[in-house]
């Protein structure tokens, strides 16, 4: 499969895109938070690959830690261009809200409300913690295929990692403690049990 997709077959792409696609939206959504960006996040990451295929080296084994690695760097970009994007928003007058009552949006509504959740937890950590986590716990990669997809030490993945979980798990516990002394007891819950879960998921051992 290297070889091919150094050498540009386009078969071998076609078969790349089928394997990893859904790995990398994912990867993007969990990012980003926003469902467009992670669709085209994930063709842009597609579409460096094709361009940057010369740069895949002959040995090694799956080709997911260099496209996960592709598009931890386009989410970042992503990101960036949606806070200027939130703030020139912001200083626009607010349209009047339409509510809407079609059945069909309360699973999409729940689904953002979670991931926001997520977000939110992960807005805390540091940039270079949030993507070795995301790599590490959401995609399944172990400490050396998430070294390799962020050009980093293993050591350096798993100080990111250990500071990332330290980090969660701290502001779980300071969440749970403020809902407790506010009057609405579950204030402040989607952020503390998004942050305890992501804390607690397991990672993969890196391969011997």
């Amino acid at each position: 499969m290297r070889h091919r997709v150094r050498e540009g077959n386009r078969a071998a792409f076609a078969q790349l895109y089928e394997e990893f696609a859904r790995a990398v939206y994912n990867h993007a959504l969990r990012l980003t938070g926003d469902w467009s960006s992670a669709e085209e996040i994930m063709s842009e990451t597609f579409l460096t690959a094709w361009r940057t295929r010369a740069r895949v080296r002959e040995d090694g084994g799956s080709l997911l830690p260099w496209l996960l690695g592709i598009a931890t760097h386009k989410a970042d970009n992503a990101r960036r261009a949606q806070r200027r994007r939130q703030l020139f928003l912001a200083r626009q007058p607010r349209p009047r809200a339409e509510e809407d009552f079609a059945p069909r949006t309360a699973g999409r509504i729940d689904d953002a409300r979670r991931l926001r959740a997520v977000q939110a937890a992960l807005g805390r950590l540091r940039r270079q913690e949030r993507e070795v986590l995301a790599l590490c716990v959401w995609s399944g990669l172990d400490y050396q295929q998430t070294a390799e997809a962020l050009d980093i030490p293993v050591g350096t993945v798993r100080s990111r990692l250990s500071r990332a979980r330290k980090k969660l798990a701290r502001l779980a516990a300071e969440a749970q403690d403020a809902a407790r002394e506010t009057s609405e007891p579950h204030a402040a819950r989607g952020e503390m049990t998004s942050a305890a879960a992501l804390a607690a998921l397991p990672v993969r051992e890196e391969l011997t």
